[in-house]
């Protein structure tokens, strides 16, 4: 039997979930995007998950799976659970009001919401996805150094 190391055992103890920047029903404080969500929520979600995959899916992809699902089965929701819980994972944030896939089910259009204005408040411009947030993050482009002509002394 193999006890975890104290390094390991100290690490564990000290993650303490974080509770959501903002509440599951404060979706009329983000009008436009309760607006993008009530409309359109195959493109709320693919932001989100392009950013709770960090980038290894696309906008486009899941938007679009979403939308299918969605519209055949009915059940956009079960899958839309699963990136609300990649994101509490992330973020290292609370599981409420309750279960995720009980959010979603119940709550669709405010979850959306609310992991939207989340990833909002932690910095992330949403219209860029992964890889022009962390163009941004880099300080953009680089550019040489401006090098004096003439010899000075």
């Amino acid at each position: 039997m193999s006890y975890p190391s104290q390094q390991q055992q100290s690490v564990r103890d000290g993650l303490h979930n974080s509770a959501w920047s903002t509440d599951l029903f404060d979706c009329f404080y983000d009008i436009p995007t309760c607006c993008l969500t009530y409309w359109c929520p195959c493109i709320t979600f693919g932001r989100i998950a392009e950013i709770a995959d960090q980038g290894a899916t696309s906008c486009e992809a899941t938007g679009a799976i979403y939308f299918l699902l969605s519209l055949f089965l009915g059940c956009g929701c079960l899958f839309s659970c699963i990136y609300r819980t990649k994101m509490r994972k992330l973020y290292n944030l609370d599981e409420s009001p309750c279960g995720d896939c009980l959010v979603h089910c119940c709550c669709e259009s405010c979850a959306l919401c609310q992991e939207y204005r989340e990833l909002k408040t932690r910095g992330f411009d949403m219209s860029l996805g992964w890889r022009g947030n962390m163009g941004n993050q880099k300080g953009g482009v680089a550019m040489a150094p401006v090098i004096e002509s003439g010899m000075k002394r």
